[in-house]
């Protein structure tokens, strides 16, 4: 159920209706848009029996969500939520871009690559510290070393940064150097670690399962918000197929499928939803034209020579600032900008 206050209701009297909520033992969580305060009401809506909190003070409203993920859906909140970290807005009418190397391998290489990538126009610089790979052999990254080498890219571009946690443990310090924490597919169901960064205030992206339905992607996100965290960025990062030509198949169905189910936002990751470098470029267009909040992109200087082996996915820099200039009027043809 959420309660919908009037436009007057004044902070006093949405107090008191939180504390009414929560004195029979429910959840409150507030969404505060332009207009009006919503108030979710998280647990068993029958310990409110007959208690009339429509008839409370500065009250419009109640009505039930219907959708099995509460927080996260358009009848909680019908405004596009909007984040704000390190200077950029994301969800809001410029575009959000995050690009990097997919590990840090060494501080030169993330200096170097955040200046190519922050004069080309990105926000943040993203790249793995802990990485989790398919096999227990392939480089697992440098760890807090990486995280380190994270914050000299920053002190030396102002970009924010985007990086992995992998596991409940590692989110303190993860969060000591990081301005947005990614979870990567391979984690969207686990549930100890979608609950530990709720319980913190940093923005999280929630990349989508290998092989999860976007119903199953928003029960995801509805763990963070649950535990008191708003800033959830979902993205789409393609899904597991039949297809075997790439790597993954990008679902960019699942774009304005979002943004008509819920009011987080949304990007896209070309890179790991196509595989092949020379397919990312189109695809990122096409992400934009889709109504995409923002991208997650690879970009490296040396790929060929990439830790990770995930060179053939990554954009040299000329590719990434060549991109970066053929999407604008995509851009401004959807309403955005670069």
């Amino acid at each position: 159920m959420v309660i919908v206050t009037k436009p007057d209701a004044t902070p006093d009297q949405i107090d008191k209706i939180v504390k009414r909520v929560e004195g029979v033992g429910l959840k409150a969580q507030i969404s505060t848009g332009e207009q009006r305060t919503v108030i979710g009401v998280i647990g068993d809506k029958t310990l409110l029996g007959d208690m009339p909190i429509g008839s409370m003070s500065g009250v419009e409203k109640t009505m039930p969500i219907t959708a099995p993920y509460k927080l996260a859906s358009r009848q909680f909140r019908e405004e596009p939520t909007i984040i704000a970290v390190n200077g950029t807005k994301i969800g809001g009418r410029k575009l959000a871009v995050m690009a990097g190397p997919c590990a840090v391998e060494s501080t030169e290489q993330i200096v170097t690559i955040a200046k190519y990538v922050k004069n080309a126009g990105a926000t943040f610089i993203r790249g793995g510290a802990f990485k989790p790979r398919t096999g227990p052999y392939s480089f697992q990254g440098f760890g807090l070393e990486a995280l380190k080498m994270l914050a000299t890219a920053k002190q030396e571009t102002g970009l924010g940064i985007v990086t992995e946690v992998m596991t409940p443990s590692e989110v303190e310090i993860v969060g000591e150097h990081t301005d947005i924490f990614q979870l990567g597919t391979r984690n969207m169901t686990n549930f100890y670690l979608l609950r530990e960064v709720g319980r913190t205030k940093k923005p999280v992206i929630l990349k989508r399962g290998l092989a999860s339905t976007i119903e199953e992607w928003l029960l995801a996100a509805e763990y963070i918000l649950s535990e008191g965290n708003p800033d959830v960025i979902l993205c789409e990062r393609g899904i597991r197929t039949f297809e075997t030509h790439t790597r993954n198949t990008l679902d960019l169905n699942a774009v304005p499928a979002v943004h008509e189910l819920s009011h987080l936002p949304i990007v896209v990751d070309p890179s790991h939803g196509t595989g092949i470098r020379s397919l990312v470029s189109d695809m990122t267009k096409a992400s934009v034209a889709s109504g995409a909040d923002g991208l997650l992109l690879e970009v490296h200087h040396d790929p060929d020579h990439s830790m990770t082996g995930d060179g053939a996915q990554s954009l040299f820099p000329e590719q990434f600032e060549k991109l970066m200039q053929d999407i604008k009027p995509i851009a401004i043809a959807v309403g955005r900008e670069i």
